[in-house]
């Protein structure tokens, strides 16, 4: 137990980092306008990506150091790639978490309305996450998204036994033919089910960070178990909100609205009125810790991955710590002036959302074959390279990417 405590951390900040716009929005629009016709994509999503978020947690436990290390090892293009699809992303992937992050703090606490500052809860929310990360990096984010974790998972399971208990049973058998508008949703929901391919670089960060943290070498077996506990809880948590919205949402005539905050209200307003007002603070509360969790890290893993590429192309460069600071203001500034540009439009939300799942889910089969070609390399030890399951996991797992991305860019035409 005490060698648990001093490994516990990457996997929850994978989980905090996947628990977000993926479960929160895409999950619930899914059950909300399709029922359970989508579940299937979400499980398949998860469980065919998992090898690739888990060999970068191998990579880093056996040779303490992330696997951009292995990137620049292979061929240094790989890692020049890897920056460029980084600062393709990183904008809109870090404005679409930020703009559904702020929707659901203005709902909960009103301080937009409270002060009579326009976007005053959206520029509180960057200046707080920010500050957080510059002043305390890891290690405060670490215990801070432990806490967090404590509180998404206690309010999430409360709502997702009332839904079961009170929400419209008849949903449960009801499986519609899946329709041209299902079809359009699949790729940006499984862009970002349970996240990103390319963050998988970052959970490699976390678990070299954390031993450094703690002073504690774990066994592989021990990091691998870590992260799985993480993984796997976001893949549950993904049902479970495809479910409330299955439950709460369809049949009924309510849209889903565009605008961040209308979106927020809409889905805990949906849930209190089938449940009872009793839960909005409950519900208000669990969004809100989800959301929070997810944007910090992002903001944290995008200025950690780019110092940590940067240090290795050279070492001209600033400081790591620098760097670090200086790509948290970066990204920081950058996702706000979207957020900005975007909050004006009635489907503003949709827009960067989809915008960013969809570059998401298009670079992912580069980063899953990178991953795979790393750690099935001469340079890993046998005896830590992934056994026959999931090497034939991984080869599913390439083909379903690189056929769903094919699929896409086919349809484009």
């Amino acid at each position: 137990m005490g060698n648990w405590q001093k490994v516990l951390g990457p996997g929850i900040l994978f989980a905090s980092t996947a628990i977000g716009v993926s479960h929160l929005v895409q999950s619930t629009q899914a059950g909300a306008n399709f029922g359970f016709t989508l579940l299937w994509a979400i499980v398949i999503a998860n469980v065919l990506k998992f090898p690739f978020f888990e060999f970068a947690s191998r990579y880093a436990n056996v040779k303490n150091e992330s696997i951009l290390h292995a990137y620049w090892d292979l061929n240094k293009f790989w890692l020049y790639a890897y920056l460029a699809i980084t600062f393709i992303s990183m904008f809109f992937v870090s404005g679409a978490v930020g703009i559904v992050t702020y929707g659901f703090m203005e709902n909960l606490l009103g301080l937009n309305e409270l002060t009579g500052i326009k976007h005053f809860t959206l520029f509180l929310l960057f200046f707080v996450t920010t500050a957080i990360l510059w002043i305390g990096r890891f290690s405060t984010l670490n215990k801070l998204i432990k806490f967090l974790g404590i509180v998404l998972l206690f309010t999430t399971c409360i709502a997702f036994v009332v839904a079961l208990v009170k929400g419209k049973q008849g949903h449960l058998d009801l499986l519609p033919t899946i329709s041209t508008e299902a079809i359009a949703f699949i790729l940006p929901l499984m862009g970002w089910m349970p996240t990103a391919v390319d963050l998988s670089v970052w959970n490699s960060i976390w678990t070299v960070e954390r031993i450094k943290e703690s002073g504690y070498r774990p066994s592989l077996k021990e990091t691998l178990r870590e992260f799985n506990f993480g993984y796997w809880i976001s893949a549950i948590l993904a049902v479970m909100f495809l479910t409330m919205g299955a439950l709460m949402v369809y049949g009924t005539e309510a849209t889903v609205p565009g605008k961040p905050a209308d979106f927020s209200a809409f889905v805990i307003g949906i849930y209190t009125k089938t449940v009872g007002e009793w839960t909005y603070y409950i519900l208000s509360s669990a969004a809100f810790s989800i959301m929070f969790s997810t944007f910090i890290t992002v903001l944290d893993g995008y200025s950690r991955a780019i110092s940590n590429a940067m240090s290795l192309i050279s070492v001209k460069v600033l400081s790591p710590n620098k760097m670090y600071r200086n790509t948290l203001l970066l990204t920081s500034i950058g996702s706000l002036l979207l957020i900005l540009s975007f909050l004006g439009d009635a489907q503003g939300l949709r827009t960067i959302v989809n915008t960013a799942t969809i570059i998401s889910f298009l670079i992912a089969p580069i980063i899953a074959l990178l991953n795979f070609t790393v750690i099935t390399s001469k340079n890993i030890p046998e005896e830590a390279q992934p056994g026959t399951f999931m090497k034939i996991l991984s080869y599913l797992g390439l083909v379903y990417l690189f056929g769903f991305s094919l699929f896409y860019v086919i349809s484009l035409f």
